[in-house]
């Protein structure tokens, strides 16, 4: 057998490229992430979004374009200042640690950032003050006095989280100021018994202050306009119109001191609130990077006529800030608006929220302690379609598809042909082809994975692809050479089956490269090539010398994944005892005395099935209550006891479910959303019947 050993036809390669290049010209992409805040760890949940976008960027560079990755740490707010103070730090360097934690877990989940930084940088200063300076030359900023809470002692203007009191319904102590967790009665601050200080215990007072407002009702016609362009899924642009349709309000964009972040220009002690320089930071990010490499230019990227494309990644939780605030601000600022803004849903584990209690809500630094990154970045495409649907990751099913699918079915590839190629061929591959159609299939496939990697259709990317690597386990278990190299004379056509093997699963490791990096990595030591990219689907390894293998991935032991839970209980202590966050956009305006449209549009309303009802022990008013929102459980302790003498007798029943409503840590246990009811308290307060032909899970609008 002829043992001359060949390597890739480098003018081959280069004509071939020309002609790719030809047909599809490079692109010029920007990509972001949502910027996670520095107040905390990164968590599974978090990971979602990076490893959603890592992977679309991976793809892009992978096909030859200029794809560029920027993100930050959310670097500002008054959770941040809190916390600096409460560990006698500076925020400043608060934040410092913080990014080195952020960095590092980013880094080891192999997410691969063009640029990581943060938006406490004088880039996110000038392009934050240059932004509000051209809106208000333009008119589009007001500022007129608004009445608050205020701590005497701390100093400051209190949100609704940080006031405490007795609820001026159910008279039951130390409850937040907008809602009772005993009764679930909402109200306003103003309400409150006894109120107090959630931060110092003094007793608050109400002070007026002036406050800056952004103009977002003058940009609606525009955003009409942007929101059905293409720019959204569907069902986000739906959810846009009916804000959109309402009237939209004026955004508040300023905080009082003390206050970390940036002082609004000619206004002492006023700050930008976090989410006007949160998005900025794309800019700042970018900017910073384009000052370190001279062939990029930001105005190229950023300009109104720029010819670039500009895409955000982001949650279904801040779409009004990314989507209507934020090209709203762009374009009263004279900068492009965004190509698309791709929005994913949230992260459920085993069908749950992620909870502290039973070890799912699980940090990324103890995840990696535990399981090889690669694991989780294959599920989760395995998972994520172009929707806004919520991901579930059923560690169960974690193991069985990632034993299933990478080891049992891509490594296995290579670990079965590998040993013949090295004893029977000195580890060159032949040239002759064993199978002509199953080869040209892999190449025929090529083009709808790549379809589906474009349009952030990942599941669909990997469905085919394991499609492609059971085609192949399955022709070589049927040609079975290991039994076939023992038939004298049988050796060539061992080799020219295992020398196809080994190609077909290079094939593989090609077009699952942006979702497994360090196999990709790996695999080309093995196959001695240097990095591979889409072009490389065209060309077959002949008379080419092969690296001695070694395994490239092993399979997951479920005492991982236990460890990994009761590490993430232990993890319960050290969260708990952080200050509280940020409010976010589904909190009440804590300076307003009544909640706006866009506030109220938030809700997530769902049909719920009851499933289970019981007492609770110790408790006057509450049933706890096991929800069915369509596959999906809840535990909720609702205030109906009154009506409902009899828990049985609500199994069964229909109710409507606040599906988004923030986790509440209660006497009794963790509360999980909450229902609602009609009529007029006591004995008479009704849910749906069961027969109302409403389906659990589905959306009240």
């Amino acid at each position: 057998m002829k043992k001359t050993v060949k390597f890739y036809i480098l003018s081959n390669l280069f004509h071939f490229n020309k002609v790719i290049n030809t047909m599809n010209p490079i692109r010029k992409i920007l990509v972001t992430s949502a910027l996670p805040y520095a107040n905390g760890s990164i968590h599974l949940g978090h990971m979602l979004e990076y490893i959603q976008t890592d992977i679309w960027v991976r793809f892009q560079k992978m096909r030859g374009h200029q794809c560029i990755y920027v993100c930050a740490d959310d670097a500002h707010g008054s959770a941040i200042m809190l916390r600096a103070e409460h560990e006698v730090i500076t925020p400043e360097q608060l934040i410092e640690a913080v990014h080195k934690e952020h960095s590092s877990d980013f880094a080891d989940f192999h997410v691969n950032f063009d640029n990581y930084y943060t938006t406490h940088s004088e880039e996110n200063r000038y392009f934050s003050e240059l932004i509000y300076s051209r809106l208000k030359e333009a008119g589009h900023i007001a500022n007129r006095s608004v009445t608050q809470y205020f701590d005497p002692e701390k100093g400051m203007f209190l949100a609704d989280r940080f006031i405490k009191g007795t609820c001026p319904k159910c008279k039951a102590e130390d409850q937040y100021g907008d809602n009772c967790e005993k009764c679930g009665a909402t109200y306003h601050p103003t309400e409150l018994k006894n109120p107090r200080s959630a931060i110092s215990g003094a007793t608050p007072e109400l002070r007026d202050s002036e406050h800056f407002f952004f103009k977002l009702p003058n940009f609606t016609a525009m955003l009409k306009e942007w929101t059905r362009s293409g720019a959204l899924q569907t069902s986000v642009a739906n959810k846009l119109a009916e804000w959109l349709d309402a009237g939209l309000q004026e955004w508040d964009i300023s905080r009082d001191a003390p206050y970390f972040g940036f002082e609004i220009p000619g206004a002492p002690n006023k700050y930008f609130y976090v989410w006007l320089d949160a998005p900025i930071g794309y800019m700042a990010s970018f900017k910073n990077l384009c000052d370190r490499t001279p062939e990029l230019e930001f105005d190229a990227f950023w300009s109104v006529d720029s010819t670039a494309e500009l895409y955000h990644f982001i949650g279904k939780d801040i779409i009004n800030f990314h989507a209507l605030f934020w090209p709203a601000m762009l374009e009263g600022a004279g900068f492009r608006k965004p190509t698309a803004v791709n929005v994913h849903g949230y992260l459920t584990v085993n069908g749950a929220k992620m909870s502290k209690s039973r070890g799912t809500f699980i940090k990324a630094r103890t995840y990696l302690d535990h399981l090889n990154p690669e694991y989780l970045r294959y599920y989760y495409a395995s998972k994520l379609g172009r929707g806004v649907e919520d991901l579930d990751l059923n560690l169960d099913d974690f193991i069985q598809k990632v034993n299933s699918d990478l080891v049992g079915k891509v490594v296995n590839i290579a670990s079965r042909c590998a040993g013949f190629v090295h004893k029977g061929n000195q580890g060159v591959l032949v040239s002759e082809l064993a199978e002509p159609a199953l080869w040209s299939s892999f190449a025929e496939a090529a083009p709808s994975i790549a379809d589906a990697y474009e349009k952030r259709d990942f599941a669909r990317a990997m469905r085919e692809t394991m499609a492609l690597a059971d085609a192949a386990n399955a022709w070589i278990a049927d040609k079975a050479p290991w039994a076939m190299n023992k038939i004298e004379g049988k050796q060539e056509e061992v080799q020219a089956i295992c020398s196809l093997g080994i190609n077909l699963f290079k094939q593989l490791v090609i077009l699952l490269k942006p979702v497994l990096p360090q196999l990709a990595q790996q695999a080309e030591q093995f196959l001695n090539v240097n990095s591979l990219d889409w072009t490389h689907l065209d060309v077959r390894l002949t008379q080419h010398q092969l690296n001695p293998f070694t395994p490239l991935m092993t399979r997951i032991d479920a005492k991982n994944i236990e460890a990994m839970v009761e590490a993430a209980k232990e993890d319960l202590q050290e969260m708990d005892n952080q200050p509280a966050a940020e409010p976010n956009e589904l909190d009440k305006n804590p300076i307003a005395a009544e909640i706006n449209f866009d506030a109220f549009a938030a809700v997530d309303m769902r049909i719920a099935r009851i499933e289970k009802a019981e007492f609770v022990e110790g408790a006057d008013k509450l049933l706890q209550l096991t929800l069915d929102l369509g596959g999906e459980k809840r535990n909720v302790f609702a205030g109906i006891k009154s009506a409902y003498p009899n828990p049985a007798e609500l199994e069964g029943r229909l109710t409507a479910c606040v599906a988004n409503l923030a986790p509440r840590k209660m006497k009794f246990g963790i509360s999980e959303g909450m229902v609602m009811a009609a009529g007029p308290g006591g004995k008479d307060i009704f849910l749906l019947s069961p027969d109302s032909g409403a389906i659990p899970g589905q959306r009240i609008s």
